[in-house]
């Protein structure tokens, strides 16, 4: 049975009961006075926006890095572990044929008793890999430059920045002086030799910038933070493009 009430406030009658047919033509009608163009199309909601801090960012792989505001500057929080290029070109994974060869690649640590190292650690990545316009971050992001890095030290406190940037995982070796205030986490993923050689697993965290060095073209910039450093981030800047390192990577 149908009744009779008043819409408040606006003193319009209409039935409180419709049938489905009526109200199917209601939706529709008000649907396409809504709707700039006919037909109306409903576009779906878009992903949420980014935050930096609680939004992560993934790699072409698939790989989900969090994510850490420091200052003005949005990094990730882990080490990449991408073996391809944005165009879906392939990273080599020379980790057994390790060569000086001026192109691209990354490689795994390898000694006695490293297990799960990429899981942890991300992979190593040669210069030439970091330097690469197929670009080796997620889009949207970048491998830091010089400057950027030196802003990143001088934000946390250029004289405590190697404690404030280092992760307190047991991932590092006994000995660690760390508070990692900043929220990096640094990892100490360590490092491979132009010659194939490794060193510092588990001691040093060193990470390359897009830079080359300004006095000799083979030859780029790197900065280093040792277990035990309680001061300033050490600068390692005479490094051959062939030797490989850990790669955090900065929002553009």
């Amino acid at each position: 049975m149908n009744r009779q009430e008043i819409e408040k406030g606006t003193g319009i009658k209409r039935n409180a009961l419709y049938n489905l047919e009526e109200i199917k033509v209601r939706w529709k009608k008000a649907a396409l006075e809504n709707c700039p163009g006919v037909p109306c199309v409903v576009t779906p909601p878009g992903p949420p926006p980014f935050t930096c801090g609680t939004s992560t960012v993934s790699d072409i792989d698939g790989n989900a890095y969090n994510t850490v505001l420091i200052g003005t500057q949005c990094w990730t929080k882990e080490n990449l572990k991408v073996t391809k290029y944005n165009n879906n070109d392939p990273i080599p994974d020379n980790t057994n044929s390790w060569n000086t060869n001026p192109t691209g690649a990354r490689t795994e640590y390898v000694a006695s008793g490293v297990t799960g190292y990429v899981g942890n650690y991300g992979y190593l990545y040669n210069w030439y890999a970091v330097n690469d316009s197929r670009n080796i971050c997620p889009a949207g992001w970048h491998v830091p430059t010089l400057p950027e890095w030196l802003l990143l030290e001088t934000t946390v406190g250029i004289n405590t920045a190697a404690p404030a940037l280092k992760s307190t995982s047991s991932l590092w070796n006994s000995g660690l002086v760390a508070n990692n205030s900043s929220g990096f986490s640094a990892l100490p993923g360590g490092f491979r030799y132009g010659n194939g050689n490794f060193g510092d697993i588990r001691d040093a965290f060193y990470i390359w910038t897009n830079t080359t060095n300004s006095s000799n073209n083979s030859l780029a910039e790197k900065r280093y933070i040792y277990l035990s450093d309680n001061t300033n981030v050490a600068n390692w800047s005479n490094q051959s493009k062939a030797a490989a390192t850990s790669v955090r990577c900065i929002k553009d």
